[in-house]
C-alpha cells in the first residue's frame, strides 16, 4: 500500500492538470468564434453580390417644377360698394328709460356678467312691435342686509305705432321681480295673443296674456317653472310634434349656487376675484316640455333624449346659453340646435316619435374646425346665400372667431365652419360676442350680420390689453348681391354711423320694424346699464315686403313655418321664428328687401309639417298677412 500525504485530498487532481483542462476550453470555443466570423463573411459577400447581379435598374426620376401658389384669397369689395345705411339712436328720445339691475354688490356671482334679453313682440294685438326688457333684482341676502334696496321687475313698453314707447309695466302682470335672464314669446293657447315666458336664475315664469294689457302667471298650474335651483337662459317656443301647439325647449348653463361660486373662486392676478368662464362649474340637462293643449305642459325631457351626460364623467354635459330650432333637412319636423358655453354644441335631431338624437359632433356643428369647443352664446339660422345652403352663425367668447357653419351640397346634416371664407372669421376674433342675429338692414335682398358685445369683467383690460369691458357692435353687410362676390364685409360708422358702435356692455339683441317703414330697427340690452334702441335710417329706394302668418291646422302665429320669394331670377328664404340671438326675441313678421328694380314676387309658405302654400304678390312696401288654408 503506497503512503499518501495527509494533508492532500484524494479528489483534487494536480494544479498542472486542472489548468490544461481550462485552456483546452477556452481554445475549442475560440476556434468556434472563428470559423463562425468566416461563415458570417462569406454568406454577405454572397448576398451582395446576388443583390448586385438580381437588383431592378433604377428608376428614372424626371423633375419637375412645381410653381408655388398661394391659396386663393377671397375678393374684398371696395369701401364704395358697401351702401351708407346708417342707425340712430333714439333710446332715450323713443321714450326707454329702462336700466338693467345685475343685482351686484361686490361678491362677483357669475350670473351677475351674463346680462338680460330683449323681445320685440305685438302684445296688444295693434299691429305694431312692443318691447319687453326682462331684468335682474338684488340678491335675498342683500335684501335681508340692505332693506332700502328696492326690487326690480320687467320692463313692458307700448309702441305707439310711430316708434315712439310708453311703459305700461305698472299693473301689468310682469310686475314681478325676480332675477329673471332671458325670455320666449309665443301664442301657447293660439288665442291671437302672445304670452311671455321667462327665465331666470331659481325658477321660470308663463305668463299668459289675457288681453288689454294684462298677463297673469299660470307658471304652477302650466308646469313649466323647472327646478329652483335651475339657472336659464335662453328658451324657444316651437312645435315639436306639428300638433297645432307650441311647445317650449328651455336652456339651463351650470349647476350653481353662492356656495358654489365661491368653491369655484376665479380670480384673475393683479385683480383678486372676478367674473369668469363656466369651465369649473358642473353642467346641467336642457328642458323640454310638451304642450298638451289644456294650459298644461308635460316634461319630456328625458324621455325625449335632451339630457345629455359626459361619456367619461357621466355628469350632465350641457351648459347652454343659445337655442335655434329649425327643420334641418326638410322633413317637416323641427330640430333644435344649442350653443354650448365651453363644451360642444349640441344638434338635436327629430326622430318624428317625440324623442331627438343628439348629433352635434357628427354634424360638425358641435366643434370648430380643429375638433375645440368654443365659449358659445348667441346662435341664429339663416340661408344667407339665397341658395338651398343653411347657415348657422354663433357669437363665440374672446379670442375666439365668430362662427359660421354652412351646409354641404350633398347632405344637410353635414356643416363646415366657413367664417374665414365668408369674411366674418379674423375681424370678429378680439371681441366677446354675445347677441346675433342675421337680418336684412339695407332692404337689398341679402342677409346680413350683426352681433352685440361685450366683456364679462370691468378689469379685463389690466390683465389683456387688447379687451375692453364695453366694446362696439359688428355689422358685417353681406356681399351676396356684388357680381363675382360673396360673403360678407365689414362696416364701419362711415357707413352704419356712429351710434351703431357705440361701446357697451352688450347682451342680448332683437330687431323689429318699430316705426312701419319696412326696415329693420335694431334695440340691444347692457350688462347693468341702459339699453340702445336703434332706428334704422336707410334710404336706399330698395323695395319690401313683410309677410305675416295666420296658421290654422299649424300654430297661430305660423311659428316654423319657411318662406320662399321668388321675385324675377332671385329666390330668397326666411324661416318663421322668434327665438334669434341670446335672452332675446324678434319679431315673427318676415321681412324681405328687394332691391330698387323689385319684379312681379311669388311667395311659397311652407308650414309646420310640410304642407305648401303659393300666393300672388300684387304689391310691394306693404305686410302680406297670409292665411293658413
Amino acid at each position: 500500500m503506497s503512503e499518501t500525504n495527509p494533508n492532500q485530498p484524494e479528489s483534487t487532481p494536480p494544479p498542472d492538470d486542472h489548468e490544461e483542462f481550462v485552456h483546452e476550453e477556452d481554445s475549442g470555443v475560440g476556434r468556434a468564434l472563428k470559423w463562425s466570423a468566416i461563415a458570417a463573411v462569406l454568406l454577405v459577400v454572397a448576398g451582395f453580390v446576388a443583390y448586385t447581379v438580381l437588383k431592378p435598374k433604377d428608376e428614372v426620376i424626371q423633375a419637375v417644377n412645381t410653381e408655388v401658389v398661394a391659396p386663393e384669397q377671397r375678393e374684398v369689395p371696395a369701401e364704395e360698394s358697401v351702401p351708407e345705411s346708417k342707425f340712430t339712436d333714439i333710446t332715450a328720445a323713443a321714450g326707454i328709460d329702462f336700466s338693467h339691475n345685475n343685482g351686484a354688490t361686490g361678491d362677483k356671482l357669475l350670473p351677475e356678467s351674463m346680462g338680460n334679453g330683449v323681445a320685440f313682440f305685438d302684445f296688444d294685438g295693434d299691429g305694431d312691435q312692443d318691447l319687453l326688457f326682462t331684468h335682474g333684482t338684488w340678491w335675498p341676502w342683500d335684501l335681508e342686509k340692505k332693506p332700502e334696496l328696492k326690487p326690480t321687475t320687467a320692463a313692458l313698453y307700448r309702441n305707439d305705432g310711430k316708434g315712439a314707447f310708453e311703459d305700461v309695466t305698472a299693473g301689468s302682470g310682469l310686475d314681478v321681480p325676480f332675477y329673471a335672464m332671458g325670455v320666449a314669446i309665443g301664442d301657447v293657447d293660439n288665442d291671437g295673443l302672445p304670452d311671455v315666458y321667462q327665465t331666470a336664475v331659481g325658477g321660470n315664469r308663463l305668463f299668459r296674456n289675457l288681453g288689454n294689457g294684462k298677463f297673469a302667471d299660470v307658471t304652477s298650474g302650466a308646469g313649466v317653472g323647472g327646478g329652483e335651483k335651475e339657472w336659464s337662459t335662453s328658451a324657444a317656443f316651437a312645435d315639436i310634434d306639428n300638433d297645432g301647439d307650441l311647445d317650449l325647449f328651455v336652456c339651463n348653463y351650470v349647476r350653481w349656487s353662492r356656495e358654489i361660486d365661491f368653491e369655484v373662486n376665479y380670480t384673475l392676478v393683479g385683480v383678486g376675484r372676478a367674473y369668469g368662464p363656466p369651465t369649473n362649474f358642473e353642467g346641467t340637462f336642457p328642458s323640454l316640455f310638451r304642450n298638451d293643449g289644456d294650459g298644461k305642459f308635460t316634461d319630456i325631457s328625458a324621455a325625449a333624449g335632451v339630457q345629455i351626460r359626459s361619456s367619461a364623467t357621466k355628469v350632465p354635459m350641457a351648459k347652454s346659453l343659445g337655442v335655434s330650432p329649425v327643420d334641418l333637412d326638410g322633413d317637416g319636423w323641427v330640430d333644435f340646435i344649442v350653443a354650448n358655453d365651453t363644451v360642444h354644441n349640441f344638434v338635436f335631431k327629430n326622430k318624428k316619435d317625440g324623442t331627438f338624437t343628439e348629433m352635434g359632433g357628427i354634424s360638425g356643428i358641435g366643434f370648430d374646425n380643429n375638433g375645440k369647443v368654443r365659449g358659445a352664446m348667441g346662435i341664429d339660422v339663416a340661408r344667407f346665400r339665397n341658395d338651398d345652403s343653411l347657415g348657422i352663425g354663433i357669437g363665440n367668447f374672446a379670442n375666439e372667431m365668430t362662427a359660421l357653419y354652412v351646409s354641404t351640397p350633398n347632405n344637410q346634416l353635414l356643416f363646415t365652419d366657413n367664417a374665414i371664407t365668408e369674411g366674418v372669421g379674423p375681424d370678429s376674433r378680439l371681441l366677446l360676442k354675445f347677441g346675433l342675429f342675421f337680418f336684412d338692414y339695407d332692404l337689398d335682398g341679402w342677409l346680413d350680420l350683426l352681433t352685440a358685445n361685450g366683456h364679462l369683467e370691468e378689469e379685463i383690460t389690466k390683465v389683456q390689453k387688447s379687451q375692453s369691458y364695453a366694446q362696439p357692435a359688428q355689422l358685417f353687410w353681406n356681399c351676396g348681391g356684388t357680381p363675382a362676390m360673396g360673403g360678407f364685409a365689414t362696416v364701419d360708422s362711415t357707413k352704419a354711423g356712429e351710434d351703431l358702435f357705440k361701446p357697451i356692455v352688450g347682451r342680448g339683441s332683437a330687431y323689429a320694424d318699430i316705426d312701419g317703414d319696412g326696415d329693420l330697427d335694431v334695440a340691444f340690452t347692457q350688462l347693468h346699464g341702459k339699453p340702445l334702441l336703434l332706428r334704422n335710417d336707410q334710404a336706399l329706394g330698395n323695395r319690401w315686403l313683410r309677410v305675416k302668418l295666420t296658421g290654422k291646422a299649424a300654430n297661430r302665429d305660423g311659428v316654423g313655418a319657411m318662406l320662399k320669394l321668388k321675385s324675377g331670377e332671385a329666390t330668397q328664404w326666411r324661416l318663421v321664428t322668434a327665438a334669434r340671438s341670446y335672452l332675446s326675441q324678434s319679431e315673427t313678421v318676415a321681412t324681405f328687401g328687394l332691391g330698387p328694380e323689385a319684379k312681379q314676387a311669388e311667395l311659397t309658405v311652407v308650414w309646420p309639417g310640410g304642407a305648401e302654400q303659393t300666393v300672388a304678390v300684387s304689391k310691394l312696401d306693404t305686410t302680406l298677412v297670409v292665411e293658413q288654408p
